[in-house]
């Protein structure tokens, strides 16, 4: 799972949507060899970074020098990152490929073949089927687009030749090498996203280190090709970051005329400040469709602002109620339109599942 700067990543998690399906390994080109400042071995950097991890994890030194040596800096991933961004994207223009009617039959196909795993994932750690079917839908179309860049170079090239988030892929590099270690990988072969992420989930190393389960009982999680290990572990990662079973994630909302430019004053980037449903309700924001379990007093919530496709012209905004489990979703992704997606895509398959076939 990716974590970048919120102000910029939407954006960056469609890049590495987009990049799983058209990327091609990066080649190891010949300036990146003949270029010292990214022979990652001779780097004094690096090799006290390798020195931290034989004193604190025990690992071999010249198993570590020789993937350093193997490692290749990759310019593409970097101009990625630093790619600006003039505006973030709007609903209506974030949503189609998420919602299309391919990717909700491939989330029904998945369900259907997955259904008693899923059940059981549910029993245990209270989350719906289909909302683990929309993320892995969501993160990589149910396990056909993982990604195409070694890890170990992608990592690297972060940890080291990207400096605004050094400290952070640094990490994410140590759980990675502990990660294919403890699941006896060479971590030249594992392949990802152009951020580290792996696997049908895309989790991030040290998420894959925290949350991954061997949910089938086999001896170790494998969120590559198990599709067992990757319900139980999106599943468990959920469930760990406090979702709340037979609750909503989003309720459809109406906002008073007299109060709406009062509401509309409190969002921000599409999302307010999270208060308890009675106060919005004072303050003119009713729940069209109120579920059987409503989120209790306690509970915060949020006002949320989708951007629908104008009509003639005419900009047009949905309302939402987005409660507790909505800001799950984000623990998974740091974005409205991420957890919007998740949502809706889960509701369509939900639906499709139900419908006469």
């Amino acid at each position: 799972m990716l974590r970048i700067n919120a102000i910029f990543l939407p954006l960056l998690l469609l890049l590495a949507a987009l990049s799983a399906t058209v990327a091609v390994a990066a080649p190891r080109a010949a300036a990146d060899d003949a270029d010292p400042a990214h022979r990652y071995a001779s780097r004094a950097e690096v090799r006290a970074f390798i020195d931290e991890l034989v004193t604190d994890y025990g690992f071999e030194r010249r198993d570590l020098v020789r993937w350093f040596k193997d490692a290749r800096f990759q310019p593409r991933i970097v101009a990625a990152m630093d790619r600006p961004i003039v505006e973030p994207p709007k609903w209506f223009e974030y949503a189609p490929s998420f919602l299309s009617a391919e990717r909700i039959a491939g989330g029904v196909a998945f369900y259907d073949r997955n259904a008693e795993t899923l059940a059981r994932a549910e029993r245990e750690y209270g989350v719906p089927p289909e909302i683990v079917v929309a993320i892995v839908g969501v993160e990589t179309f149910y396990g056909r687009n993982l990604g195409s860049f070694r890890v170990m170079d992608a990592l690297t090239t972060l940890a080291f030749d990207y400096p605004r988030r050094a400290a952070f892929f640094r990490g994410e590099l140590t759980e990675f090498l502990r990660l294919t270690r403890e699941q006896g990988l060479s971590p030249l072969t594992p392949k990802g996203s152009f951020a580290g992420a792996m696997g049908v989930p895309q989790f991030m190393p040290g998420s894959y280190r925290r949350y991954a389960v061997d949910f089938d009982g086999d001896g170790h999680a494998d969120l590559w090709g198990n599709s067992a290990d990757v319900i139980g572990s999106v599943a468990h990662f959920l469930a760990k970051h406090d979702w709340t079973p037979d609750a909503p994630v989003l309720l459809p909302a109406s906002i008073d005329d007299d109060a709406r430019e009062a509401v509309l004053r409190k969002l921000d980037g599409g999302i307010s400040e999270r208060r308890p449903l009675a106060a919005w309700d004072a303050d003119g924001v009713t729940a069209d469709v109120l579920p059987s379990a409503l989120p209790p007093d306690s509970e915060m919530v949020s006002v949320l602002a989708l951007e629908e496709a104008p009509v003639d012209g005419l900009a047009r905004v949905s309302y939402w109620i987005a409660c507790g489990n909505f800001f799950v979703i984000t623990r998974y992704n740091r974005s409205r339109l991420y957890a919007s997606a998740v949502a809706n895509l889960a509701e369509a398959i939900r639906r499709a599942r139900e419908a006469p076939r």
